[in-house]
Formats: structure tokens, C-alpha cells, sequence
């Protein structure tokens, strides 16, 4: 009965509790008014004393969350809250100095309070007085408030570094939106409340003031109402209403002190680690017994000099050397710990798979730019190059229909100023040097003069070019120049480069990635495909040999399908690859059809054509023509001649050959002739109409 009686009365309790948590906001509004209804409002002497008394724990309270507080942010209010104290303060030093005035009695608190300082003599307690007001104000705020400006300078400063990791690990896939989100809101809490408290700083420094300005009016009012209004002495009076006046500033600047004090704590403990105050100084104070020992053995000295006391300097020398071997004996146990730790460590590190694993991981591509271009990178500083190789990935996505790779973009101190390289799982496949401030201006062959500027070679193409300042932008486009910014200089070079290695880039993983997204509306076609009748390692060759001679993988529909139906015939991957190119005609002409609808092209003499063909030989990868190397060069040099040709009518032809010796002929011409696409008769679509400018001859004799 009696524990169902305590339950029952615990209920009303926690109720209670529970309203106030609620409604916080309400119960904090309510204090304010509070507040500021003491400045005008009499209150009774016991009711001030139970409020300075509240002060003083406020104070106390605030001092040890300080040190407790690992993180600044974790007590973010704390600039609020030092107004709130302050204006607390205020309120009870004009309620008790009313009371003060009018009935020469402020309560028992500060009749205590100044009694014991003063200790019967008016110019100690002054004096007691004037030394914390000094401190507080001089020493702890003015230091503080230093502290609180620089840190929100530094903050502020280093705010673009911050928010280019964070975005540079959200790029390259380490962290969440959730997590860059969160982080960057850190960022900005933490600037905000460092300048906060540099602002707050200034209510203390004005309640000093203020204190100082209530304590001076307490006392020459209180003698002149002593003397005029009540009758005693002056000695009377001053003895009476300093000792008032002494107890109020003390009970007022004690807690103003310890706020103060809790103030400089927080905010000189931005570099601090994850632990509290006391355990910090423990740590870094008695790290190094050396220091101890010398300090003892500095004691000791001035213990050993003529006229000075030896007590006082021999009791701290031999506390200071007994920390100081105790330090010693605790660092060689943690030594001793530390390197069975180490050891142990090292064993599981040499006995565990992933931390191989994690050593041997290379990112799919990477980027990495010297420091003058982190401007390119930094929004704060307007780069958008993030932004702009987003949209780089979903073009070059829809234009090859395969997924390409996050890039992670990285600073590296070992590069130029000006330079950035491109690293495919950590090789170098391209590079340059960009002028942040610079526009690159090339001729397209349209220029009618010249320009000045520093001469370079654009990456992605080799063109000739030059760098011109901005002021020179418009004058170099009159002169019919093509002028780009470097950020999409850099854009044009990552895209090229990811174009040309896109076989390499194409992974497994991504190719089963592709054929799960086809299997969500085209199930039956990839049930059939994998692995019924190819494998995914079959599928990812066939996909690669399309992406080498720059055919888009979008239409994985039909190409699943043709895979599907000639896979039961062969499993050579250049015939699989050849039969999908036949499939996908009207998507190869399409790609290589001129503006004027037509399929320009240059073909082969019917008897090269047939001396190729006899050429052709089986090999362990494929089909390929052995020619000689005269009729090689031969072939190579007419083939190069036509399409300069073409090229000077401004068309770019493809060459058509028969299905036969299309790839071999292909694989014979890409190194010298890259941009060259290369077509069989059954790839064109009969709806498209086909020119030829022109057709390769090599003297039969020399065949």
C-alpha cells in the first residue's frame, strides 16, 4: 500500500517535469519578463536573497559545463545565455539598490557578504572590490573576447577548404548527401558561434562597467540619504551603507567572475581534443617528467639562497620531484603497453585480408590539380567544376550508355601550380596546365588575324592555342577564335579521355549492373542471354569492342537480343561484335550521317579489297590481314590522302569495306588513323544514302 502510495505521489512530479520540458520556451519567456519586471517592480529582501543565491549557482553551474564540455558546438547557446546572465545580474543590482536607498537593508546575503570582506576596515573591501572588477574586465573578457575575434576570423577563413573536402568526398562517393549536409551545417554553426561570442563578450565588459558605476551612485547615495534623510553621522553612514554597497557589488561580480571565466574556457578550447578540460591539462601538463624534475631542482636552488625561506620551496621541490617520478613510471608502463599493443596490432594487421585489400584499392578515375587551381574546385570562391562534371558524367552516360565512375578530385602539392593530371585506377592517361584567370583561344581555321597571348597546345585535341587574358575575350572572338574558360578546357580533356578508355572503364560489375537494369522491363531477353547462352565476362567483351570504335551500349535491348540469337552459334567475341554492329545500323549511320542527311565515305578498289581478303589470317586474337609492310605503307598513305581531301571540302568519311575484313582492317588503321570509323556494307541502313568521295588504290604489283 505504501509503494502504491509512493507511485502515486511520483506521478504529479514527473507530470510536472514533463510540462516544463514542453513547454521550455514559454517557461524561458516568462523569466525574461520576470526580469525585467524586478528592475521596476519592489521586491521583497528575503525574496532578493534567494535570487542572488540562485545567481551564484547559475554562475557556478555554467563554470563546470564549460569544462565539461568536449565540443564548443555542444554548448552553442551559451552566447544567448551569457545575455541572459548579464541581464539577470542587472535586474537584482537594481532591485538591491533600491532597497539599498530607500530602506538601508538588502537582505542577509549581502550583509554577510560584506561584513566578511571587509573585515571591519571600509578601504580593504574596496580595494577587494575594485582587484575582481579589474579582472574580470581587463584581464578574462578583454582575453576572451581576443580569443572569440580571431577564432571566428580563422573559422571564416578556412570555411572554403572545409566545404571543398566535403564536396570532393561527396563526389567521390565517401560520404552521403545526409552526412555533407550535416557537415557542412557544422561548418557554419561553428563560425556563427565564435562570432557570437565575440559579440557576446561585450556584455560582459558593459556589466563591469555598469557594476562599478551602481556600486560608486550605492555609496555616495547611501551617505547622502544616511545623513540628510536619516539622521546619522557621516562615519555612521559610510560605515552602514558601504558595507551594503561592498556585500552588492560582491554578490553581483562573483557569479559575472565565474561567467566570464566559463566564457575564455569555451573558447580557447577550439583545438582542443575530445576530452574534458581537466583531463586535457592533466595529459599535456605532466607529459614530460624532465620538465618536473628541473622545475624541483630550480626550487631547491632558491630554497639553498641566503634570505629566503626554505620551507615553503623545499615542500613544492619535493612534490614537484615526487609527480615527476611518478609520471616516470607510469610513461615506461604505457610504453611497455603501447608496444605490446603495437606488436599485437601488427600481427593482426599481417594476418588480415581487408587490410590488404583496403592498401590495394585504386579509384576508377581521379583527378588531380595543383594548388592555383583549387579555386576551380572552391564554391566560395565561384568554381563550379564539381557541378560541371556531374553534368559531364550524365552526358557522356547517355551518349555511351554505359555508367561512368565517380571521379574523385584531389589536391596534390607535387604538381605545378597550374597543372592537373588524369589517372585511370591510378595511371596517368592525360594532363595539362590551365590558367585560372586566362581564357584558352584557339583557331578553328576561321581566324582573320592575330593575337597575343602565351602559346600552349589544347589537351584533348593537340590543337595550337593560346592563353589571353579576360579583357582580350571578346576582341579574340571578333577575330573568329574559339575561346573557352579552363574549367571547360579541363571538361573537354576529362571527357575525350573517358570516351577513348571507356572499354577499360567498363567493369564486370558495371555490365551486370546494366543487364539488371534491363531485366526490370525486359526480363525474358536477359534470362535467356546470361547464362544460359553467354556469360557476363562474354557480354562485357562484346560491349567493349563496341565502346573501342565509339559505338553507344544504350540500346542494350537489341544488342541483348542479337547476342541472345547468334550466341548459340559461335562464342568468338569480334563475330559477336560484328553481328551486333549489323544490328545496330541505323544507329551507326545515323551517328556518322552528315548535317545534309548523306553517309559520306571513301571505298576500296575491288582488288585491294580482294587482296586484303586473301590476306587475312587466323590468329590467337582473331582475325588479322598479314600484308607486307611497302603495301601497308601504301594503304596507310592513300587512305590518308582521301580523307584530307574530304577534309578540305569539309566533310569527315568513313570508310566502307565488306563485313569480312572490316575489323581486322580496322585494328590495321587505328594507330595511325584513329578518328577514322570504319564500316561494312551490311552496317549501313537502306533508308540512308550513301556518297562516296572517293576510292583507295594501291598498284596491284606491289600487293
Amino acid at each position: 500500500m505504501a509503494a502504491q502510495t509512493a507511485h502515486a505521489g511520483q506521478t504529479p512530479r514527473m507530470g510536472m517535469l514533463d510540462v516544463l520540458t514542453r513547454n521550455s520556451d514559454v517557461a524561458m519567456a516568462v523569466a525574461v519578463v520576470m526580469i525585467i519586471a524586478m528592475m521596476i517592480i519592489p521586491i521583497p529582501t528575503g525574496l532578493l536573497s534567494v535570487l542572488i543565491v540562485a545567481n551564484i549557482a547559475v554562475g557556478i553551474t555554467i563554470l563546470l559545463i564549460s569544462m565539461y564540455t568536449q565540443d564548443v558546438l555542444s554548448f552553442s547557446v551559451f552566447p544567448s545565455l551569457l545575455l541572459l546572465t548579464t541581464l539577470f545580474r542587472l535586474g537584482i543590482n537594481i532591485a538591491s539598490t533600491r532597497l539599498i536607498l530607500i530602506q538601508g537593508d538588502a537582505g542577509a546575503v549581502i550583509d554577510a557578504f560584506g561584513a566578511f570582506v571587509i573585515g571591519g576596515s571600509l578601504v580593504v573591501g574596496l580595494v577587494v572590490f575594485l582587484i575582481l572588477l579589474i579582472v574580470q574586465f581587463v584581464v578574462i573578457t578583454n582575453g576572451a573576447g581576443r580569443v572569440a575575434e580571431v577564432a571566428a576570423r580563422f573559422t571564416l577563413d578556412a570555411m572554403p577548404g572545409k566545404q571543398m573536402s566535403i564536396d570532393a568526398d561527396l563526389n567521390a562517393g565517401l560520404i552521403s548527401d545526409t552526412e555533407a549536409k550535416d557537415r557542412r551545417r557544422r561548418i557554419s554553426s561553428e563560425a556563427d558561434f565564435y562570432g557570437a561570442m565575440d559579440g557576446a563578450s561585450k556584455f560582459v565588459k558593459g556589466d563591469a562597467i555598469a557594476g562599478l558605476i551602481i556600486t560608486t551612485i550605492n555609496l555616495i547615495g547611501g551617505m547622502t540619504i544616511g545623513v540628510m534623510q536619516m539622521g546619522l553621522s557621516p562615519g555612521d553612514a559610510v560605515g552602514h551603507f558601504a558595507l551594503l554597497t561592498i556585500g552588492d557589488g560582491l554578490v553581483s561580480q562573483i557569479p559575472a567572475l565565474l561567467i566570464s571565466t566559463a566564457a575564455g574556457i569555451i573558447v580557447t578550447r577550439a583545438a582542443s581534443s575530445d576530452e574534458h578540460l581537466g583531463t586535457n591539462i592533466g595529459a599535456q601538463m605532466f607529459a614530460n617528467p624532465r620538465a618536473l624534475f628541473i622545475v624541483a631542482a630550480v626550487l631547491v636552488g632558491f630554497g639553498l639562497t641566503p634570505g629566503l625561506p626554505r620551507s615553503p620551496f623545499f615542500i613544492i621541490a619535493a612534490m614537484m620531484a615526487g609527480t615527476g617520478f611518478m609520471v616516470r613510471e607510469r610513461s615506461k608502463a604505457r610504453a611497455v603497453e603501447l608496444a605490446e599493443a603495437q606488436e599485437f596490432e601488427q600481427v593482426e594487421e599481417s594476418q588480415s585480408v581487408d587490410s590488404v585489400v583496403s592498401v590495394l584499392k585504386v579509384d576508377p578515375l581521379e583527378v588531380e590539380v595543383g594548388y592555383g587551381l583549387i579555386p576551380l574546385v572552391d564554391d566560395e570562391r565561384g568554381g563550379n567544376l564539381l557541378n560541371r562534371i556531374t553534368i559531364m558524367r550524365r552526358q557522356t552516360a547517355l551518349d555511351l550508355g554505359v555508367v561512368v565512375p565517380m571521379i574523385r578530385i584531389r589536391d596534390n602539392l607535387a604538381l605545378g601550380a597550374n597543372q592537373y593530371v588524369v589517372r585511370l585506377r591510378g595511371i596517368e592517361i592525360g594532363g595539362g596546365t590551365l590558367h585560372v584567370h586566362d581564357f584558352l583561344a584557339m583557331d578553328s581555321g576561321l581566324a582573320t588575324g592575330d593575337i597575343e597571348g602565351e602559346a600552349t597546345t589544347e589537351p584533348a585535341f593537340g590543337l595550337p592555342a593560346k592563353w589571353i587574358p579576360q579583357v582580350e575575350k571578346q576582341q579574340a572572338e571578333l577575330l573568329g577564335y574559339t575561346v573557352v574558360d579552363p574549367p571547360s578546357v579541363l571538361i573537354t580533356h576529362l571527357s575525350e579521355l573517358i570516351r577513348r578508355h571507356a572499354p577499360e572503364l567498363l567493369s564486370r560489375q558495371d555490365t551486370q549492373t546494366l543487364l539488371t537494369h534491363l531485366k526490370e522491363e525486359y526480363p525474358a531477353v536477359v534470362e535467356e542471354l546470361v547464362p544460359g547462352v553467354l556469360t557476363v565476362g562474354e557480354v562485357q567483351g562484346v560491349l567493349q569492342l563496341l565502346l573501342s570504335e565509339g559505338v553507344s551500349v544504350r540500346d542494350m535491348v537489341t544488342i541483348a537480343e542479337t547476342l541472345a540469337d547468334l550466341g548459340r552459334q559461335t562464342k568468338d567475341i569480334e563475330a559477336l561484335t560484328e553481328g551486333v554492329r549489323q544490328a545496330l545500323c541505323r544507329q551507326l549511320s545515323m551517328q556518322h550521317r552528315a548535317p545534309d542527311g548523306r553517309l559520306h565515305s571513301i571505298t576500296l578498289n575491288p582488288r585491294l579489297e580482294q587482296t586484303l581478303a586473301q590476306a587475312l589470317t587466323q590468329t590467337e586474337s582473331g582475325m588479322a590481314l598479314v600484308v607486307s609492310p611497302d603495301l601497308l605503307q601504301r594503304l596507310m598513305n592513300r587512305v590518308a590522302s582521301q580523307m584530307e581531301r574530304a577534309a578540305a571540302t569539309g566533310q569527315q568519311p568513313v570508310l566502307l569495306t565488306s563485313t569480312r575484313i572490316r575489323r581486322p582492317l580496322r585494328r590495321l588503321l587505328e594507330r595511325s588513323l584513329p578518328a577514322l570509323a570504319v564500316l561494312s556494307f551490311a552496317e549501313v541502313a537502306r533508308e540512308v544514302e550513301v556518297e562516296v568521295l572517293g576510292q583507295v588504290e594501291v598498284e596491284y604489283a606491289a600487293a
